[in-house]
Order: C-alpha cells, then sequence, then structure tokens
C-alpha cells in the first residue's frame, strides 16, 4: 500500500484549490485519492479553505452505501481579482470571479506615447472606475495584475522591453501602480498569463503538460505542467517569437537574426501590407497595427490573395517555429490565443496542426490537440487575474505580489 504524504503547507492547499478548480465538484474522499495526501490532511486544508471562504459544500452528495460524501466546488464570488493587459494602442481590463468567470470587461486608451508615471496614474483613476461601475467593493478585490510584452523583470516588477514601449524599459510598474491602489500589485508577461488563463478559465486539467501561444503585437508562449506554469530562470521562458527562422536574416531587438517576430508577427504582416500599394489603398491600412492587421486578416478568409497568401505565409512561419517549440517541451495540447488570432486563427490552426502531424519528433507516442481560444482578445488580461487568484487562493504557485 502507497504511503500517503501528511504535508499541510502551501504546496498541499494549491494542490487541492487547483483539483477542486478543475475536478469539482469533487469529495473529500476523491481528494485524498488523487493527492496522496492522508484524509485528515485533506480534512483540515478543506476546512481552512472553507473558512476562508474560497470553497464551499455544494449541498449535494454521492451515495456510496456507506456514509455519504458531500460535494465541494470553489466559492466563485469569495473573492474578485483585476487583471490588466497593457499594450501600446489599447489596454483591456477584466474583472473575474474566483473560478476566473469574466464578470466585468472595459477598453482603456494603452500606453501609447504617454510618460510611464502620467500613464500609470490614468490607469489607477480607470481602475478605481471600473470597479464603481461594476458595484464592487475594493475590499472584495485581491488584487490587480498588469501584464505587458516581454521581457520583464518579475522579482522587482520592471519592464524589460520591448520595443513598441521603450520609454517604460526599468520603469518600476508594480511599485508605481501599488502606490496608488489599495490592493496587492503584481506585474507579469502577457503570453504566460495568458496560458494561465486559459487554463484555469478552461478547467484544464493540471495532468496535462499544456502550452498557450499567445500573437499581439509579439509572438510568445507559456507553458502550464503540473498546475503551474513554467517559469525558467527569470520568469522569461518561451520566447517563441525569438526562434531564428533565418540564420543570415534581419537583425532583431533582441540581439538575434532572423527572429519569427520579424517575419510572421502582426506588425511585420502589416508592415508588408503597407508596402503593397494596391493592398493598402485597398483595405486602408494605417498606424494601428491591431486595425490594419485584422482588415488583412479578414481580407485573407475572404478570399483576397494578396492577403491570403501573406497570412498563410505567416502561419507556415509560426508553423515551423511552433514545430521547433513542441520537439523541445513534448507539450499534449497548445491554444492559440491573442488578437492576432482573432480572425483569421484558423488558418493558423491547420498550418500548425499538419507541421505536427507530419513532422513532431514524438508523433509516433502522441498527438498535439491544437485548439483556438474562445477569447482571443482578452485571454492576457483574463490570465492577469488567473495569476491573482493563483496567488491569493493557492500560494506557492504564482509570484509574489506588492503590497
Amino acid at each position: 500500500m502507497a504511503r500517503r504524504e501528511t504535508a499541510t503547507g502551501p504546496g498541499s492547499r494549491a494542490l487541492v484549490v487547483d483539483l477542486i478548480r478543475s475536478s469539482g465538484p469533487i469529495s473529500r474522499v476523491e481528494l485524498t485519492e488523487a493527492t496522496g495526501l492522508t484524509q485528515p490532511s485533506i480534512s483540515n486544508i478543506v476546512r481552512r479553505l472553507i473558512d476562508d471562504g474560497v470553497v464551499r459544500e455544494t449541498g449535494a452528495t454521492i451515495a456510496t452505501g456507506g456514509k455519504p460524501r458531500t460535494l465541494l466546488t470553489i466559492n466563485s464570488r469569495a473573492v474578485f481579482a483585476i487583471g490588466i493587459q497593457l499594450g501600446f494602442e489599447n489596454a483591456v481590463c477584466i474583472a473575474t470571479d474566483t473560478t476566473g468567470g469574466v464578470f466585468g470587461r472595459q477598453l482603456f486608451d494603452g500606453a501609447g506615447s504617454g510618460e510611464p508615471q502620467q500613464v500609470v496614474e490614468r490607469i489607477a483613476a480607470d481602475y478605481r472606475g471600473f470597479l464603481t461601475g461594476l458595484g464592487i467593493d475594493e475590499t472584495r478585490v485581491a488584487g490587480l495584475s498588469i501584464v505587458t510584452p516581454g521581457p520583464i523583470d518579475l522579482a522587482q516588477g520592471l519592464v524589460i522591453g520591448p520595443p513598441s514601449m521603450r520609454q517604460w524599459v526599468d520603469f518600476p510598474l508594480r511599485d508605481a501602480l501599488a502606490e496608488l491602489v489599495s490592493v496587492p500589485v503584481l506585474v507579469d508577461n502577457d503570453s504566460a498569463a495568458s496560458a494561465l488563463g486559459e487554463f484555469w478559465s478552461r478547467q484544464i486539467s493540471r495532468e496535462s503538460t499544456y502550452a498557450c501561444i499567445y500573437m499581439g503585437s509579439g509572438i510568445g508562449a507559456g507553458i502550464v505542467t503540473g498546475g503551474a506554469l513554467y517559469r525558467g530562470a527569470s520568469s522569461n521562458p518561451a520566447e517563441i517569437g525569438h526562434i531564428s527562422i533565418d540564420a543570415a536574416g534581419v537583425e532583431c531587438f533582441c540581439g538575434n537574426r532572423g527572429c519569427l517576430e520579424r517575419y510572421a508577427a502582426p506588425p511585420a504582416v502589416v508592415e508588408a501590407g503597407r508596402a503593397d500599394p494596391e493592398l493598402n489603398e485597398r483595405l486602408g491600412l494605417d498606424s494601428d497595427t491591431e486595425r490594419s492587421f485584422d482588415a488583412i486578416a479578414r481580407a485573407a478568409i475572404q478570399g483576397q490573395p494578396r492577403a491570403l497568401e501573406m497570412i498563410e505565409s505567416s502561419a507556415r512561419q509560426m508553423a515551423m517555429a511552433t514545430l521547433s517549440f513542441v520537439n523541445l517541451f513534448d507539450v499534449d495540447r497548445i491554444d492559440l490565443a491573442g488578437w492576432g488570432f482573432a480572425i483569421a486563427g484558423s488558418i493558423y490552426a491547420r498550418e500548425i496542426r499538419a507541421a505536427l502531424e507530419q513532422r513532431a519528433f514524438a508523433r509516433r507516442a502522441h498527438g498535439v490537440a491544437v485548439e483556438l481560444s474562445s477569447n482571443p482578445r482578452d485571454t492576457a488580461a483574463v490570465g492577469a487575474a488567473a495569476l491573482i487568484l493563483q496567488s491569493s487562493l493557492a500560494p506557492g504557485h504564482g509570484p509574489s505580489m506588492r503590497r
């Protein structure tokens, strides 16, 4: 008979919360069997979670021939979490309940070319107005997370890049925002957040080795294994956009050459579209990268030859890099998220699936599911809120917050 563990620390609490989240409603006996913890340990953890308002008994029971088993589920209104995805052109703000379900959404102005401190003050004001509009008292907010394109310094809450936000380099975003709001604040990478958001809101099993590829102004990825984000040495892993697909290619701001982003990301596609006089005139491409890329993607799915050629080229390059990514990390599921997949995501999914089915190193051992996010434009903001949930409800899994 296998020996059962008796731990009741943060890691055990995180495990129990994650199992109730992904598998609930679930009984205490099932939690004991799934975790390997002793029955007294499970009882103690569950009692504390109920006392904290994180978990509740559903009132339903399972008849087993003996004593009926009471089922447990996450208390969806225990706390709220706020996530903001800060981009150059706009910012998406999301409020989620404890299950990760979206409670409210609002679009704010992005970072733009404004001074970082002034932008942070505006974000703080927008945040307070957002709560007021939803009727949420700030005492019920577990925290506020703001995510940006990488790289980032997670420990210090600094934005190190990218080129679209040069004036933010080394700006203490976390600490500056924490001075203006009354809840804990954290800063993280939008790709990592997107992965956690999809994992949390889709109730993906913690047994899955799961990845999310995020395409917006750049291309990144996040990996979730064992219910936790894979962080690497500095919380900047899985930068699929900086896999070189042409060793002699164009220089990238990161110092590499031929990076995927320089050929396949929306800014590169839009730049190519603007260089085509006929397409540029037909679609009215302008300085708003997201809007212009949407126009090209929409024309592609409608069969406009030049637009379709450009999107398919981007998708083939994405598939090439994703193949390398899968060969390195051996994931069993990939979701495609971010505004870059919002319109023509099916073209990207088709190319990636074909590449993995035909050429993935472990394809005979297991397949890799490739799915489109159900909410691609908001997934990073949802993920930002999920970072708060994981940090507050399941301590030990999430990054530290500035209080």
